[in-house]
């Protein structure tokens, strides 16, 4: 059943759920954690409008950089803002930072653990029509390698928003990955949110289904439809692909002694890898990981591509039964 201590958005599972891009919550979230913070400041790679620093850039015009094509050279000068004790985020499309600029986070961000907060619009397969490059589904495999990065994929738009404010009152690198279209609005307000902390959004003991970001929508559709089966879901809220929340994880799995783990990114290198190392170590249980499957993105509409790429409830139900029939 539905977890009510998350307070969760009444209308869950409804057909009228309200929704919204993730990046916009990233765009409310920046305004506050500016109002909250003279220090935060923002630079964009031409990329203004589309990663919603524009919300940041019209509250605080002399604490906004537009540093043009240029993401490589937008790390490093957020760096040595950063050692001026500054704080800053940088965004663009998750495909170009921290894709293009993954050696400049490396070495001159995270290297010198410099407070420096990414912001990566545009990730995952729903990205559409745009096509293989620039739809990012290996962002949270080359950065949650990188010493001192956190690493989170906030499940909706209140989520993305909490995140972008926690990021910035953190001290260290965060990278946050942003989805480009509207996705169904899970959580409240109330909601609990932490870094470093997964929640439990439906308790259950036949299996556990771990997801990060929107795709946790169809990873509680699926255990809706598992129900009537007779097979009850725990689903986990995975938000924080680095640092893992060990702990809890663990708990659940141990309950249930088998695991799905679903993203929107590549099956190899992210959180189903990093749940993968947790429970190779701690508690060995059969385990499905859903995500794409070692080829790159094509253009489509996002549900379309998201089907295709076997994304959805439908596959999340097939690969729980199979994980419990290897119990």
């Amino acid at each position: 059943m539905i977890n009510q201590n998350q307070k969760l958005n009444p209308k869950l599972l409804k057909d009228d759920i309200e929704q919204a891009p993730t990046r916009f919550g990233y765009g409310d979230g920046l305004v506050i954690a500016g109002k909250e913070n003279p220090n935060v400041v923002a630079l964009c790679a031409d990329l203004t409008d589309s990663t919603r620093t524009s919300e940041f850039k019209k509250e605080f015009q002399d604490r906004f950089v537009e540093v043009g094509i240029g993401e490589q050279n937008m790390a490093s000068l957020a760096s040595g803002m950063a050692a001026a004790g500054k704080v800053p985020f940088i965004s663009s499309y998750a495909m170009f930072s921290p894709g293009r600029n993954w050696e400049q986070i490396r070495t001159t961000i995270c290297y010198n653990n410099q407070n420096v907060k990414i912001a990566g619009a545009h990730s995952g397969v729903s990205v559409g029509p745009d096509g293989a490059t620039h739809q990012a589904i290996e962002d949270m495999a080359i950065t949650r390698v990188i010493p001192n990065m956190v690493v989170i994929a906030p499940c909706d738009a209140i989520e993305a928003k909490k995140a972008t404010i926690a990021a910035a009152r953190y001290k260290g690198p965060v990278y946050i990955r942003f989805t480009r279209e509207k996705t169904p609005v899970m959580t409240t307000e109330e909601t609990s949110f932490e870094i470093g902390k997964a929640e439990v959004f439906r308790e259950g003991k036949d299996v556990t289904i771990i997801a990060c970001g929107p795709l946790l929508y169809e990873a509680l559709k699926a255990a809706e439809e598992l129900a009537k089966e007779g097979i009850e879901a725990e689903v986990i809220n995975n938000h924080t692909i680095k640092p893992m929340d060990k702990e809890t994880i663990l708990q659940s799995v141990k309950k249930t002694d088998c695991v799905v783990t679903i993203e929107e990114h590549q099956a190899a290198g992210g959180m189903g890898s990093a749940i993968s190392e947790i429970l190779s170590q701690n508690y060995p249980v059969p385990m499905e990981i859903i995500g794409v499957k070692d080829r790159f993105g094509e253009s489509g509409e996002p549900n379309e591509l998201l089907e295709k790429f076997g994304l959805t409830a439908k596959n999340i139900i097939e690969s729980a039964k199979k994980a419990i029939k290897r119990k």
